[in-house]
C-alpha cells in the first residue's frame, strides 16, 4: 500500500491515471466551496517540502518495477500539489525515468504568479487549472482564497505561464448556479479566456456534495447556455460520471468493497478512507460512479455527509 500514490482511477479527462499526492490532507492555497475533499485545514500560499522527495522516489520506484504503465502520471490529491516546493524534482524524476508516459498536473493555479513554479512546470506534457472566477468578488465567494491572494496576480500569472509553456492547458470552470453564473461573471471570464489562451476551456460542475450545504450542481442545460453565450470553439463540457464505467480498467473490486462497507453503517468519504485503507481522490471516484447510478445516496448529518445504501420502493 502507497502512501503518496494512488490508483490508477478512472479519470473523466486523463484515462486511468496514476496519482501522485504531494500534500497532507487538506492544504491548499483555497478553501473552495464546493471542494469534494471537504474544508481546507490549512490555508497557506507557503511552498515547502510538505512530503519529502525521497519518499515519493521510493514509492514510484517500486510502482514502476511492479506494474504496467498507466495512461497518465497526475500530480493531484487532497490539497494543492504546487504548494510542494520539490514538484518540479519530482516531475524531472518521472520524466527521466518513464519518458514515454505523459504526466499532467492538476492544479489551482493560484500561485503562478511564482516564476519559480511556472519554471518547474515546463516539462509537463498537460497542465490543468481552474478559473472559477474572474472578479475579486466572487474569487472570493467562490473560493475563498488565503487573504493575499487576488484575482488579477492570478489571471496574469495564468497568462504568463501560456507565454513561456509549450505543452498544453486545460482551463477548468467550475459553475456554481447563483455564485458565477451571472452575466457579468461570465463576461469577465471570457475577456480572461483571452489573455490565457488556454487550448481547451472545459466546463464542469458539481460531482457531489461540496464543502458547503446551500449549493447544486448546474444540469446540462444551463451549462450549455454558458457555452453558448461565451460562442468559443475550444469550449468543452466534461462528460457525466457515469461514462467513466465504459473505461476497461475499473476496478469492481473497489466497487463491492464500497458498498460491502456502508451497507453495514453509512460511512463519511473519510471513514471509508481510513477502512478501505484507500486514497480520498480514490474513493471519491468510485462513489461518483455509484451516485451516478443509482447504488447509493448521501446524507447530510451533524458529523458531516454520509453515503448509504440507496434502497428503492417497489413498484405495487
Amino acid at each position: 500500500m502507497y502512501k503518496y500514490l494512488f490508483g490508477p482511477v478512472p479519470s473523466r479527462r486523463l484515462g486511468m491515471s496514476l496519482g501522485v499526492d504531494l500534500i497532507p490532507h487538506k492544504v491548499c492555497s483555497l478553501n473552495c466551496i464546493y471542494c469534494e475533499c471537504g474544508p481546507t485545514t490549512k490555508l497557506t500560499v507557503e511552498r515547502k517540502e510538505y512530503v519529502l522527495y525521497d519518499d515519493v522516489i521510493e514509492e514510484l520506484n517500486h510502482y514502476f518495477s511492479n506494474n504496467p504503465s498507466p495512461d497518465y502520471i497526475t500530480f493531484s490529491g487532497s490539497g494543492e500539489p504546487a504548494l510542494n516546493s520539490r514538484i518540479g524534482d519530482v516531475l524531472k524524476f518521472i520524466k527521466q525515468k518513464k519518458p514515454d508516459i505523459p504526466i499532467a498536473v492538476l492544479t489551482n493555479g493560484t500561485l503562478f504568479y511564482e516564476k519559480r513554479l511556472r519554471t518547474e512546470l515546463l516539462d509537463a506534457d498537460l497542465v490543468l487549472p481552474s478559473l472559477d472566477a474572474a472578479s475579486d468578488f466572487t474569487f472570493r465567494k467562490i473560493n475563498r482564497p488565503f487573504p493575499k491572494l487576488n484575482i488579477q496576480e492570478y489571471i496574469q500569472g495564468l497568462k504568463d505561464f501560456r507565454d513561456e509553456y509549450k505543452g498544453k492547458i486545460w482551463l477548468e470552470v467550475l459553475i456554481i448556479p447563483g455564485y458565477n453564473d451571472s452575466n457579468t461573471d461570465l463576461k469577465l471570464l471570457k475577456e480572461a479566456f483571452d489573455k490565457i489562451r488556454p487550448d481547451k476551456i472545459q466546463l464542469n460542475t458539481l460531482d457531489r456534495p461540496g464543502a458547503v450545504s446551500d449549493i447544486r450542481a448546474a444540469d446540462r442545460t444551463e451549462l450549455q447556455q454558458i457555452a453558448d453565450y461565451w460562442k468559443l470553439d475550444n469550449v468543452e463540457i466534461i462528460a457525466a460520471a457515469p461514462e467513466r464505467k465504459n473505461i476497461n480498467s475499473y476496478r469492481k473490486d473497489k466497487e463491492t468493497a464500497i458498498l460491502e462497507t456502508i451497507y453495514r453503517r453509512p460511512c463519511t468519504v473519510n471513514d471509508l478512507v481510513k477502512i478501505l485503507g484507500s486514497h480520498i481522490n480514490e474513493v471519491n471516484k468510485y462513489l461518483d460512479v455509484l451516485e451516478a447510478e443509482d447504488k447509493i445516496e448521501s446524507v447530510r448529518q451533524e458529523r458531516g455527509l454520509f453515503y448509504q445504501i440507496k434502497h428503492h420502493r417497489e413498484k405495487s
